[in-house]
């Protein structure tokens, strides 16, 4: 297989940079080639589950078509993986409004059940629930630190 493939859990993400259209019929061949390894190690990839998005700096782009097995795979501009919302067009907005939501949800449980709560107890509490949430994926928007 020459694209990249990360798995994680029941996840899997198969990718390549694309240059030329050879690139775009390799991609298309590994598919292929997933699509005869799930047939010999009797695995099941579900098709409707499967979505192509592509990473570009053109604003208007040649439409490209993926097959897994019969089934096209349909294109989006956004995805959620390993709990991250990522667009193609690089924009955060999505993602800090999704983790701001979260957060939101997590803040509102924790006053509402800590009411009354004494004074050393809130810190914990923020540190085992809210803070995970901000902070998950942080090393995704700033790798460099």
């Amino acid at each position: 297989m020459e694209s990249n493939i990360r798995l994680f859990a029941d996840e899997c993400i198969i990718y390549r940079e694309i240059t030329d259209s050879s690139d775009i019929d390799n991609l298309q061949t590994d598919l292929n080639r997933l699509g005869e390894w799930e047939v010999e190690n009797e695995m099941e990839i579900n098709p409707d589950k499967s979505k192509a998005v592509s990473f570009t700096k053109v604003r208007i782009k040649e439409r490209t078509r993926y097959y897994f097995r019969v089934q096209l795979i349909p294109e989006i501009s956004s995805f959620k993986y390993l709990g991250k919302i990522i667009r193609s067009d690089i924009n955060c907005a999505d993602p800090v409004i999704y983790t701001i939501r979260k957060s939101l949800k997590i803040l509102h449980f924790i006053m509402h059940i800590l009411k009354k709560g004494n004074n050393n107890t809130k810190p914990l509490v923020y540190t085992a629930l809210l803070r995970p949430v901000l902070e998950y994926g942080a090393v995704c928007w700033d790798p460099y630190k």
